[in-house]
């Protein structure tokens, strides 16, 4: 899977991984589905057929507030970052992301038929942060959302099983 690039997650997904923290698959807009969120991916450190995925919103302002009132409680905020995505303000929400496999993950492309990629400035930001916010994880501390170890171990057992 190419590096900074973004993802639409399957349907499949939610049904193997019934998580209700799971940021929702799609929007109706003007009663039709559109497939939602996009997820940018990297790659898991032990095993990189696992990729974590840290789903965008281009509700910058909504979210700008959000990690303001982190910052004033916490001293800081690394479970939302801030990008540039084909030309639009976007949030990066490493609080909702999740792990999967390459099995669940649509690439997203562009009408040229091109991936959307994002800056590798961006990308290495999100990725820094996320890792830090998996690393509080793993120590007990409540700032993914969805239930990522859970689901982490899944996936780990469907690859065994291959």
């Amino acid at each position: 899977m190419p590096d900074a690039q973004f993802y639409f997650l399957s349907d499949q997904y939610y049904r193997d991984f019934p998580d209700d923290k799971l940021m929702k698959n799609k929007d109706i807009i003007d009663g039709q589905p559109h497939r939602r969120p996009c997820f940018f991916a990297f790659t898991d450190s032990k095993i990189p057929a696992i990729y974590w995925i840290v789903p965008i919103s281009s509700q910058y302002e909504k979210f700008k507030r959000i990690e303001q009132e982190k910052i004033k409680k916490y001293g800081n905020c690394n479970t939302i970052r801030f990008g540039t995505v084909l030309g639009r303000n976007t949030a990066f929400l490493i609080q909702n992301m999740c792990p999967a496999t390459a099995k669940y993950l649509t690439p997203y492309i562009d009408k040229n038929n091109q991936p959307i990629r994002i800056d590798d400035r961006v990308a290495a930001d999100v990725i820094k942060n996320a890792k830090e916010v998996l690393a509080m994880a793993k120590r007990g501390t409540k700032v993914i959302f969805p239930d990522v170890f859970s689901i982490y171990h899944s996936l780990e057992q469907q690859l065994s099983l291959g």
